[in-house]
């Protein structure tokens, strides 16, 4: 019970020495300092005469060093030296032979010249312990206002973190919301755009002998309109697919699978003066289908584009097929582009052809862009005006996936 009630007592005590031992060094008024040190020497040689007149001698020197040392401690370096000059007068004056005068006899030199001393050196501890503790303190505040402001910094962050978690949430809402309604409306649409097809078509093969040449045209464009149309719905409902099928990841062999791919087109372009170009390719890791659709696509489009070239020449190939990702291209010697359009290459509907000189919904990138950002790669595309295109897309390599998979586990 007394060290539970002594506990409080002490803390309360050092509580109020440090609360003062502030306030005192926070005295910048050089009249408080200079008068504090002239106030402590004189009450050391107050307490030397009261403690000599109750046959307390050789008291002097310990009083005039604590009066030093306060005053080093409280009121800087200037006082102190005042403070050492006060106490050697005094101390020579009163108590060293002869009394009540400023000389010293040769006996008591070396004592007078030990007190000096000694004063020098409690004052000079002292002063650098004043400054250590000042430095510690300034670093202890400038240690605060840093907590203080990295902790601001954290709460801004985690708001800020909040409010992104918050609005990806929403984004992947609306994301989910409109493929959704993308899927919806494509496969509502085909419904009445099948009829319109079938009707037209017959329209066109029983009523032949009873239309003109003109009216035949009307028919021909309505009928080639709507197949344009069912071929966008269909791209439509492939491009919101992609986004609601699951991923299924395995490895791939990227050089069987374009083999594949261009044996299929081949089929489409015998007629034409293709030069082929198929380079080593690595096996990756990644969902064969979304895969092979993004090679259809972009080998599609290469035969495309250089249906005006005689030859024309694609060559596909890896850039470096030993990186922990694999960087795949697609090259042909086609119409190309003019790059400062390229942003709008992987947009939905965006072309940079008129549909008169190359046929397509504009769909096609899109879904090959979507398709390489679920496995986690990039896709980019280079070229020219008349100069031919470039398309490159990176995917993992099978060997670093396995080894992430197995890390994982």
């Amino acid at each position: 019970m007394t060290d539970l009630a002594e506990g409080p007592a002490h803390a309360g005590v050092r509580r109020s020495l440090a609360y003062w031992n502030q306030e005192f060094q926070r005295i910048h008024s050089p009249i408080l300092r200079y008068g504090f040190s002239v106030v402590s020497v004189a009450i050391a040689l107050g307490m030397a005469f009261a403690l000599q007149r109750y046959q307390f001698h050789d008291v002097e020197l310990p009083l005039f060093t604590v009066a030093i040392a306060f005053t080093t401690w409280y009121a800087g370096a200037g006082p102190s030296v005042l403070a050492i000059i006060f106490s050697s007068a005094c101390f020579d004056y009163f108590f060293t032979e002869p009394l009540y005068s400023l000389d010293i006899s040769s006996s008591e030199l070396p004592y007078y010249f030990i007190f000096v001393a000694w004063a020098a050196i409690v004052a000079s501890f002292n002063a650098v312990r004043r400054r250590t503790e000042v430095s510690l303190r300034q670093a202890r505040d400038n240690l605060q206002v840093e907590v203080e402001q990295r902790r601001h910094r954290e709460n801004e962050i985690r708001k800020l973190n909040q409010e992104l978690g918050k609005r990806a949430a929403e984004l992947e809402a609306t994301n989910r919301e409109l493929e959704s309604f993308t899927y919806s409306v494509s496969h509502d649409l085909r419904a009445p755009l099948r009829h319109m097809v079938g009707y037209s078509e017959l329209l066109q093969r029983q009523a032949s002998s009873l239309l003109d040449e003109k009216s035949q045209r009307f028919i021909q464009t309505i009928l080639d309109a709507a197949k344009k149309m069912g071929n966008l719905i269909d791209d439509l409902l492939e491009f919101s697919r992609i986004g609601r099928a699951e991923t299924k990841k395995a490895e791939v062999d990227l050089e069987q699978l374009v083999k594949e791919v261009v044996a299929e087109i081949g089929q489409d372009t015998k007629g034409r003066d293709i030069v082929w170009k198929i380079g080593a390719l690595p096996v990756c890791h990644g969902d064969h289908s979304m895969l092979r659709l993004v090679v259809v696509n972009l080998v599609s489009n290469a035969v495309k584009f250089t249906s005006m070239r005689r030859p024309a020449e694609i060559e596909i190939g890896c850039v470096d097929c030993d990186k922990k990702e694999v960087e795949v291209f697609v090259r042909d010697n086609g119409a190309g582009f003019d790059m400062q359009y390229v942003n709008k290459l992987f947009g939905v509907f965006q072309r940079l052809h008129l549909p008169e000189q190359f046929e397509g919904t504009g769909i096609g990138l899109a879904t090959v862009q979507r398709i390489i950002h679920r496995h986690g790669g990039k896709i980019r595309g280079e070229g020219a005006v008349d100069q031919g295109a470039t398309f490159y897309f990176s995917l993992p390599n099978a060997q670093d996936a396995a080894e992430r998979r197995a890390n994982a586990q």
